[in-house]
Formats: C-alpha cells, sequence, structure tokens
C-alpha cells in the first residue's frame, strides 16, 4: 500500500492544529481511508485523540529526544498499512530547542527529513489581509520546509474569509478550507493541555461533529492531493529496552501518560504489559518483576489514592523485593504525601521521602537528558537517556533519599542532581522518551 502524507502545523500554540487534525482525520475514516497519525515532539494527550479518531494508536515523533535512525523506524511503523499519515506538529511550526539542524524537536525537522508539504492552520480571528504576510514569511524561511497550503481557522464570516483567502492565494498558496468561529468544535482544556480522550463520554458524537465540519468547510480532496509519498527506510532501533520481563503498569485516570514507542518496544521484545489501577485499590501483579507508575493526574485523584490501602500496602510489599519506578505523577505518588489544589495534604505510598504540592503552581516545562546515578529499571548507572519535564507540582519536602539523575537541559547544561532513590525504588519528574545517542 503506497502511503502519502502531511505535516499539520501552526504559527504557535493554540491555532487551531488538534482541531483541523481531528476533524481531518475522522472525515477520512469515515470516507473509508485508511489514515493514521503521528505527532511531532513530546506530547501524551494528542496522540490519544487521534487515537480514537483513526482506531489506530499513533507514535511521537521527536527529533530532539529521539536519534534519526529511531524517528525513521516510527515513521515506518506509522506508515505501516496505511493510505494517509498525517502528522501533527507542536507549537510553532519552527519551535523547538537550539541546536543542530534536523534535531530540534520542531515539526519543520520532519517536514524537511521526508520532504512533506505542510498545511498551515492560521487563527485570523484578529485579521483579515495581514494573515497573507504570515503565510508569506513561513513560506520563505526555509527553503527545505515547503507549505503547501492554508487552513484558516476562527474566520468571523464570508467576508472576512474572502479577504483573508484572496490575500493568501495571490501568493500562489491554496486556502484549502476554513472554520467558523465557533466555540462548540473546541476541545475542553485543563493545566497540562487538553482534557484527555479517556474522559470524553460523547467523544464518538464529537468526533461525528468534526467530521462534518471538515466536510463542509475542507477541500478534503485538495488536501489529499498535496499530500507526499512517503516511502521510509525500514531500520531496526530500540528507544529504551523493557525494564522487565513482566511489568505491572498502573493505569487509569491518574496514570495515563506513557508514550507508545515504549509499550510498542517492549512487547517486541518479549515483554509482558500486566495494567492494574491503583484507583481501584489493585496492587501491582505480584507475578511481574518490575512495577512502572506513569504520569498522569494523581494531583486530582489525591484522596481516592490516599484511601487506597491495598496499593499502598502491596507496592510496598513488591518493593521489598523488586524494582518500582515512577515518572513525575508516579514519582509524586512514591513520596510521603500530595497536597491539592485546595491546600489538603493526602498520603501517597511513602516509599521516597519527598512530598509534593499542586496548590503552589509553577510551571516546569522543557527537554531534559539524565544521566543515572544508580542502577535503575530504565539502565544502569551511567545510562545517559533524553526526555522532557512537563508538571505544575513543586517540591514541598526534598526528603533525605539520594538523587537519580544528573540532569542537564535541551543544551546539555547541567540543572543540578535530580529523582530520587531508595532501595529497589526510584522515581523522577523527568519522563524518558529514548537513551541519547
Amino acid at each position: 500500500m503506497r502511503t502519502r502524507a502531511l505535516v499539520i502545523a501552526a504559527p504557535q500554540s493554540g491555532a487551531g492544529k488538534t482541531t483541523v487534525t481531528l476533524a481531518l482525520l475522522a472525515a477520512l475514516k469515515r470516507r473509508g481511508v485508511a489514515v493514521h497519525a503521528a505527532k511531532a515532539g513530546p506530547d501524551y494527550i494528542d496522540p490519544a485523540f487521534h487515537a480514537a479518531a483513526t482506531g489506530v494508536p499513533g507514535f511521537n515523533l521527536d527529533t530532539w529526544a529521539m536519534s534519526p535512525r529511531l524517528v525513521d523506524a516510527l515513521l515506518a511503523e506509522s506508515a505501516r498499512d496505511c493510505e494517509m499519515l498525517v502528522i501533527e506538529g507542536v507549537m510553532g511550526l519552527f519551535d523547538g530547542a537550539a541546536g543542530p539542524r534536523g534535531r530540534t524537536g520542531a515539526a519543520a525537522d520532519l517536514a524537511a527529513r521526508y520532504g512533506l508539504p505542510v498545511l498551515l492552520v492560521l487563527d485570523v480571528s484578529h485579521q483579515a489581509q495581514s494573515a497573507a504576510a504570515v503565510v508569506r514569511g513561513f513560506a520563505s524561511h526555509d527553503p527545505e520546509v515547503r507549505i503547501a497550503g492554508v487552513v484558516l481557522n476562527r474566520v468571523g464570516s464570508d467576508r472576512h474569509r474572502l479577504l483573508v483567502t484572496d490575500a493568501i492565494q495571490a501568493l500562489g498558496i491554496r486556502v484549502a478550507g476554513a472554520f467558523p468561529r465557533n466555540g462548540t468544535i473546541q476541545l475542553p482544556e485543563r493545566h497540562l493541555g487538553l482534557v484527555q480522550a479517556s474522559e470524553h463520554d460523547g467523544l464518538p458524537l464529537r468526533l461525528a461533529l468534526l467530521a462534518d465540519l471538515a466536510e463542509r468547510c475542507l477541500d478534503l480532496e485538495a488536501i489529499t492531493a498535496c499530500a507526499a509519498p512517503v516511502t521510509p527506510t525500514a531500520v531496526s532501533a530500540t528507544a529504551v529496552p523493557p525494564p522487565g520481563q513482566r511489568i505491572a503498569l498502573a493505569s487509569d485516570a491518574a496514570f495515563t501518560f506513557v508514550y507508545s514507542h515504549l509499550l510498542t518496544e517492549w512487547r517486541k521484545a518479549g515483554a509482558e504489559i500486566v495494567p492494574f489501577s491503583p484507583l481501584s485499590n489493585e496492587p501491582p501483579p505480584a507475578s511481574c518483576d518490575v512495577c512502572w507508575l506513569p504520569g498522569g493526574y494523581p494531583e486530582l485523584h489525591a484522596a481516592p489514592l490516599a484511601a487506597a490501602e491495598n496499593f499502598r500496602h502491596g507496592l510496598a510489599r513488591f518493593a521489598e523485593m523488586r524494582p518500582v519506578h515512577g515518572e513525575c505523577g508516579g514519582y509524586m505518588v512514591l513520596g510521603e504525601g500530595i497536597e491539592d489544589a485546595d491546600g489538603v495534604r493526602h498520603a501517597m505510598t511513602g516509599l521516597l521521602g519527598h512530598a509534593t504540592s499542586f496548590a503552589e503552581r509553577k510551571l516546569h516545562l522543557g527537554y531534559r537528558q539524565a544521566r543515572f546515578l544508580a542502577n535503575n529499571p530504565i539502565g544502569p548507572a551511567g545510562t545517559v537517556v533524553r526526555g522532557h519535564e512537563f508538571h505544575y507540582a513543586t517540591l514541598l519536602a526534598a526528603g533525605t533519599d539520594e538523587a537519580l539523575v544528573e540532569l542537564y537541559d535541551a543544551q546539555e547544561r547541567l540543572i543540578g542532581t535530580a529523582g530520587a532513590r531508595r532501595g529497589r525504588v526510584t522515581g523522577t519528574f523527568f519522563h524518558v522518551i529514548a537513551r541519547a545517542e
């Protein structure tokens, strides 16, 4: 099956990339097109919406955190058995970390590396003909990145649409559709982005409405025609080896942030993923040889987690003999307590000595490179991995446990030591994406 692909990007965050992407995916799926999706950069939430729209799990393609070989492998996997691959960008088209060309994490890296056309989403709610100047700038900024078309978002009227369309099409760039200014098509948000796909009872109906919108407002034939053939090289690459043979994975509304490329690779390597639910007061299965507590929203579920004695006692018993690792939200649950948004403190597992607060929020955001100071489920001491931080929680108390990692920013400048380790228990606020290469 021959695959065609394109990148959906925008000048900045909040322009409507996800809305346009989901509308396009839902409309193509309705038409019987074998459509898959991928997400540029680090993101847990958008890929879950992509999977809901396509029926197929998608991967992240991160040119900063992943080696070029790993990105090639994941693109090949994303394009397998599909006619159309839609890659949703992150932030603005050219936004990423400062670094070597092609290794910044920007969506433009993917467009240039694979020769993929870009469909640019423009929020024109506060401009008219001036939108053409924005398009001209993006079209000329990098000769290796081609703007193949534009979708207007938050258009106020037919007159508004015509003014913007005429100005842009005078540049020789097609306007492939326009979405009206309509609050009913917006997806609800919270502090880490969109409310998760799994929490939307009416998501199938919303996707159907988005498909209707795409049929009315997008030139679907023109969009699919502008997509470029992609013939990715079939290569083998590993992000992070499985942490165990049978992995107990916390999985419920409080623990949702797991990258699908990691789970897919672990299964391919022969590991078994065994989900359990702390919110249902389930302990990690005793038949497993490692426990992984991923990120998510424990701060929104602190009271039921504190009351889940079977989970807490079972996790403590598990940790006596087998490794337990927590990332971000999982790291928070491994601590002594979580202070919720109202300032109420809830006791957590106490397997590590720190305590965290969501009452005094501070955004921690950015790529991270980490060197492990001790053996842990991700790798032996000295292993260097890449990933990111994205959380609002702060440390109320650091505790007295030894640090787990030496942490660096995207420019490899030392931030300091971070995370914690005690016995077989380890954790960090840092989400791992891949080993550094």
